[in-house]
Protein backbone atom coordinates (compact mmCIF):
# COMPACT_ATOMS: atom_id res chain seq x y z
CA UNK A 1 0.00 0.00 0.00
CA UNK A 2 2.90 2.29 0.51
CA UNK A 3 4.23 1.57 -2.76
CA UNK A 4 1.40 2.45 -4.74
CA UNK A 5 0.65 5.35 -2.41
CA UNK A 6 4.68 6.87 -3.11
CA UNK A 7 3.61 5.77 -7.12
CA UNK A 8 0.35 7.95 -6.96
CA UNK A 9 2.13 10.82 -4.88
CA UNK A 10 5.50 10.58 -8.20
CA UNK A 11 3.15 10.53 -10.61
CA UNK A 12 0.63 13.60 -9.49
CA UNK A 13 4.19 15.59 -9.03
CA UNK A 14 5.17 14.66 -12.62
CA UNK A 15 2.04 15.82 -14.14
CA UNK A 16 2.16 19.09 -11.87
CA UNK A 17 5.44 20.25 -13.30
CA UNK A 18 3.89 19.21 -17.07
CA UNK A 19 3.57 22.30 -19.20
CA UNK A 20 0.05 23.37 -18.89
CA UNK A 21 -0.15 23.62 -22.71
CA UNK A 22 0.27 19.79 -22.99
CA UNK A 23 -3.67 19.62 -22.22
CA UNK A 24 -4.55 23.32 -23.83
CA UNK A 25 -6.77 23.17 -26.28
CA UNK A 26 -4.71 23.84 -29.72
CA UNK A 27 -4.03 27.09 -30.61
CA UNK A 28 -5.38 28.37 -34.16
CA UNK A 29 -2.42 29.56 -36.31
CA UNK A 30 -4.85 30.58 -38.70
CA UNK A 31 -6.70 34.18 -39.38
CA UNK A 32 -10.40 33.97 -39.77
CA UNK A 33 -10.75 37.45 -42.10
CA UNK A 34 -11.67 37.13 -45.28
CA UNK A 35 -8.44 38.65 -46.61
CA UNK A 36 -6.81 36.01 -44.20
CA UNK A 37 -8.68 33.18 -45.10
CA UNK A 38 -8.31 33.65 -49.14
CA UNK A 39 -4.50 34.12 -48.63
CA UNK A 40 -4.55 30.63 -46.54
CA UNK A 41 -6.83 29.18 -48.53
CA UNK A 42 -5.45 26.64 -51.49
CA UNK A 43 -4.23 27.71 -54.83
CA UNK A 44 -7.56 26.38 -56.91
CA UNK A 45 -9.63 27.58 -54.01
CA UNK A 46 -7.42 31.02 -55.07
CA UNK A 47 -8.29 31.29 -58.10
CA UNK A 48 -12.04 29.81 -58.28
CA UNK A 49 -12.18 33.09 -55.71
CA UNK A 50 -10.33 35.56 -58.57
CA UNK A 51 -12.55 34.17 -60.95
CA UNK A 52 -15.58 34.83 -59.36
CA UNK A 53 -14.77 38.34 -57.87
CA UNK A 54 -13.53 39.48 -62.00
CA UNK A 55 -17.19 38.32 -62.92
CA UNK A 56 -18.86 40.60 -59.86
CA UNK A 57 -16.71 43.57 -61.37
CA UNK A 58 -17.56 42.26 -65.19
CA UNK A 59 -21.24 42.19 -63.97
CA UNK A 60 -21.42 46.05 -62.14
CA UNK A 61 -19.62 47.40 -65.36
CA UNK A 62 -21.91 46.55 -67.66
CA UNK A 63 -24.54 47.88 -65.42
CA UNK A 64 -23.50 51.41 -65.85
CA UNK A 65 -22.86 50.90 -69.44
CA UNK A 66 -25.41 49.28 -70.52
CA UNK A 67 -27.86 51.94 -67.98
CA UNK A 68 -26.54 54.71 -69.24
CA UNK A 69 -26.79 53.51 -72.97
CA UNK A 70 -30.32 52.56 -72.57
CA UNK A 71 -31.35 56.00 -70.82
CA UNK A 72 -29.86 58.30 -73.69
CA UNK A 73 -31.34 56.13 -76.37
CA UNK A 74 -34.88 55.71 -74.80
CA UNK A 75 -34.94 59.55 -74.50
CA UNK A 76 -33.89 60.37 -77.66
CA UNK A 77 -36.62 57.73 -79.10
CA UNK A 78 -39.25 58.95 -77.26
CA UNK A 79 -38.01 62.51 -78.88
CA UNK A 80 -38.74 61.21 -81.88
CA UNK A 81 -41.61 59.49 -81.50
CA UNK A 82 -43.49 62.61 -79.54
CA UNK A 83 -42.12 64.89 -82.62
CA UNK A 84 -43.58 62.64 -85.08
CA UNK A 85 -47.09 61.76 -83.93
CA UNK A 86 -47.28 65.32 -84.43
CA UNK A 87 -47.00 65.09 -87.98
CA UNK A 88 -49.34 65.27 -91.01
CA UNK A 89 -46.63 63.76 -93.85
CA UNK A 90 -43.89 62.00 -94.38
CA UNK A 91 -42.82 65.59 -95.95
CA UNK A 92 -42.88 67.32 -92.36
CA UNK A 93 -40.63 65.07 -91.40
CA UNK A 94 -37.84 65.23 -94.25
CA UNK A 95 -37.95 69.07 -93.56
CA UNK A 96 -37.27 68.91 -89.80
CA UNK A 97 -33.51 69.33 -89.35
CA UNK A 98 -34.14 67.20 -85.97
CA UNK A 99 -35.64 64.16 -87.90
CA UNK A 100 -34.27 64.24 -91.00
CA UNK A 101 -31.69 61.86 -89.83
CA UNK A 102 -32.94 59.79 -87.49
CA UNK A 103 -32.96 56.10 -88.32
CA UNK A 104 -36.54 55.19 -89.09
CA UNK A 105 -37.18 58.42 -91.28
CA UNK A 106 -34.20 58.06 -93.93
CA UNK A 107 -35.40 54.14 -94.02
CA UNK A 108 -38.72 55.58 -94.96
CA UNK A 109 -37.83 58.27 -96.98
CA UNK A 110 -34.74 55.77 -98.86
CA UNK A 111 -38.10 53.33 -99.73
CA UNK A 112 -40.06 55.91 -101.37
CA UNK A 113 -37.28 57.24 -103.06
CA UNK A 114 -36.46 53.56 -104.43
CA UNK A 115 -40.21 52.93 -105.21
CA UNK A 116 -40.25 56.09 -107.30
CA UNK A 117 -41.44 54.49 -110.27
CA UNK A 118 -44.05 52.19 -108.46
CA UNK A 119 -46.35 54.47 -106.97
CA UNK A 120 -49.24 53.13 -108.60
CA UNK A 121 -48.95 50.12 -105.92
CA UNK A 122 -49.14 51.82 -102.27
CA UNK A 123 -49.58 48.23 -100.85
CA UNK A 124 -46.26 47.17 -101.94
CA UNK A 125 -44.59 50.67 -100.85
CA UNK A 126 -45.66 50.08 -97.31
CA UNK A 127 -44.67 46.24 -97.35
CA UNK A 128 -41.27 47.66 -97.87
CA UNK A 129 -41.16 50.01 -95.40
CA UNK A 130 -42.68 47.31 -92.89
CA UNK A 131 -40.04 45.08 -93.55
CA UNK A 132 -37.08 48.23 -93.46
CA UNK A 133 -38.68 49.26 -90.07
CA UNK A 134 -38.73 45.33 -88.79
CA UNK A 135 -34.93 44.80 -89.43
CA UNK A 136 -34.08 48.10 -88.34
CA UNK A 137 -36.30 47.30 -84.76
CA UNK A 138 -33.87 43.25 -84.91
CA UNK A 139 -30.85 45.73 -85.28
CA UNK A 140 -31.69 47.81 -82.41
CA UNK A 141 -32.83 44.84 -80.25
CA UNK A 142 -29.45 43.32 -80.87
CA UNK A 143 -27.00 46.00 -79.92
CA UNK A 144 -28.96 46.89 -76.41
CA UNK A 145 -28.75 43.06 -75.68
CA UNK A 146 -24.93 43.45 -76.44
CA UNK A 147 -22.99 42.64 -73.35
CA UNK A 148 -26.21 41.62 -71.54
CA UNK A 149 -26.09 38.02 -72.22
CA UNK A 150 -22.89 37.86 -70.15
CA UNK A 151 -25.28 38.39 -67.02
CA UNK A 152 -27.14 35.44 -67.70
CA UNK A 153 -23.79 33.59 -68.15
CA UNK A 154 -22.69 34.74 -64.68
CA UNK A 155 -25.83 34.50 -62.69
CA UNK A 156 -26.10 30.77 -64.44
CA UNK A 157 -22.44 29.78 -63.63
CA UNK A 158 -21.07 31.91 -60.42
CA UNK A 159 -23.07 29.16 -57.74
CA UNK A 160 -21.51 26.08 -59.27
CA UNK A 161 -18.52 27.63 -59.64
CA UNK A 162 -18.14 29.00 -56.43
CA UNK A 163 -19.89 25.38 -55.54
CA UNK A 164 -16.54 23.45 -56.98
CA UNK A 165 -14.26 25.93 -54.87
CA UNK A 166 -16.79 24.70 -51.71
CA UNK A 167 -16.12 21.18 -52.81
CA UNK A 168 -12.09 21.45 -53.33
CA UNK A 169 -11.55 22.61 -50.35
CA UNK A 170 -13.66 20.86 -47.67
CA UNK A 171 -12.03 17.96 -49.64
CA UNK A 172 -8.46 19.26 -48.60
CA UNK A 173 -9.93 19.91 -44.89
CA UNK A 174 -10.73 16.11 -44.97
CA UNK A 175 -7.29 14.97 -46.20
CA UNK A 176 -5.81 17.10 -43.43
CA UNK A 177 -7.79 15.15 -40.72
CA UNK A 178 -6.53 11.88 -41.88
CA UNK A 179 -3.09 13.08 -42.15
CA UNK A 180 -3.13 14.95 -38.91
CA UNK A 181 -5.41 11.34 -37.53
CA UNK A 182 -7.01 13.72 -35.57
CA UNK A 183 -11.23 15.02 -35.21
CA UNK A 184 -10.69 17.75 -33.52
CA UNK A 185 -12.78 20.21 -35.46
CA UNK A 186 -10.66 23.15 -34.41
CA UNK A 187 -7.95 21.98 -37.01
CA UNK A 188 -10.08 21.89 -39.73
CA UNK A 189 -12.52 24.18 -39.29
CA UNK A 190 -9.88 26.95 -40.65
CA UNK A 191 -9.64 25.40 -44.60
CA UNK A 192 -13.94 24.05 -44.25
CA UNK A 193 -14.74 27.98 -43.62
CA UNK A 194 -12.30 28.90 -46.80
CA UNK A 195 -14.08 26.59 -48.76
CA UNK A 196 -17.51 28.08 -47.82
CA UNK A 197 -15.93 31.61 -48.56
CA UNK A 198 -16.14 30.47 -51.88
CA UNK A 199 -19.35 29.62 -52.15
CA UNK A 200 -20.11 32.94 -50.48
CA UNK A 201 -18.37 34.47 -53.48
CA UNK A 202 -20.14 32.80 -56.01
CA UNK A 203 -23.25 34.03 -54.67
CA UNK A 204 -22.08 37.58 -54.56
CA UNK A 205 -21.80 37.74 -58.05
CA UNK A 206 -24.40 35.73 -59.04
CA UNK A 207 -27.38 37.13 -57.38
CA UNK A 208 -26.58 40.69 -58.60
CA UNK A 209 -26.15 39.69 -62.23
CA UNK A 210 -29.72 37.84 -62.90
CA UNK A 211 -31.33 40.79 -60.50
CA UNK A 212 -29.57 43.03 -63.81
CA UNK A 213 -29.82 41.13 -66.23
CA UNK A 214 -34.11 41.04 -65.67
CA UNK A 215 -34.36 44.64 -65.26
CA UNK A 216 -32.24 45.16 -68.71
CA UNK A 217 -34.55 42.99 -70.45
CA UNK A 218 -37.26 44.42 -68.73
CA UNK A 219 -35.54 47.61 -69.92
CA UNK A 220 -34.58 46.84 -73.44
CA UNK A 221 -38.23 45.46 -74.38
CA UNK A 222 -39.81 48.90 -73.33
CA UNK A 223 -37.42 50.46 -75.89
CA UNK A 224 -37.93 48.41 -78.81
CA UNK A 225 -42.09 48.58 -78.43
CA UNK A 226 -40.83 52.35 -78.17
CA UNK A 227 -39.11 52.18 -81.31
CA UNK A 228 -42.11 49.53 -82.66
CA UNK A 229 -44.33 52.53 -81.89
CA UNK A 230 -42.67 55.60 -83.51
CA UNK A 231 -42.15 53.04 -86.97
CA UNK A 232 -45.66 52.84 -86.69
CA UNK A 233 -46.38 56.55 -86.40
CA UNK A 234 -44.07 56.96 -89.58
CA UNK A 235 -45.85 54.00 -91.33
CA UNK A 236 -49.15 56.52 -90.93
CA UNK A 237 -47.64 59.55 -92.36
CA UNK A 238 -45.90 57.48 -95.66
CA UNK A 239 -50.33 55.69 -95.75
CA UNK A 240 -51.48 59.39 -95.56
CA UNK A 241 -48.89 60.50 -98.35
CA UNK A 242 -49.87 57.73 -100.65
CA UNK A 243 -53.98 58.27 -100.12
CA UNK A 244 -53.44 61.91 -100.70
CA UNK A 245 -51.13 61.29 -103.80
CA UNK A 246 -48.28 63.55 -102.46
CA UNK A 247 -45.59 60.56 -102.52
CA UNK A 248 -44.64 61.11 -105.97
CA UNK A 249 -43.52 65.04 -105.44
CA UNK A 250 -41.68 63.41 -102.04
CA UNK A 251 -40.20 60.41 -104.02
CA UNK A 252 -38.51 63.50 -106.40
CA UNK A 253 -37.48 65.47 -103.07
CA UNK A 254 -36.17 62.21 -101.39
Amino acid sequence: MLGIRNLAAVGTAALAMMPVTAFATPVIPTSLSVGGMFLQAHWVVKLVMIGLALASVATWTVFIAKLLELRKATATEQQVHDQVIALRSLRDAALDSNLAFTPLVREALTEMRLSSDALSDPEGIKERVVSRFQRHEASVARNMTRGVNVLATIGAVAPFVGLFGTVWGIMNSFIGIAEKQTTNLAVVAPGIAEALLATAIGLVAAIPAVVIYNHFSRRIAAHRALVSDSAAAILRLVSRDLSRGQAVVLAKEG
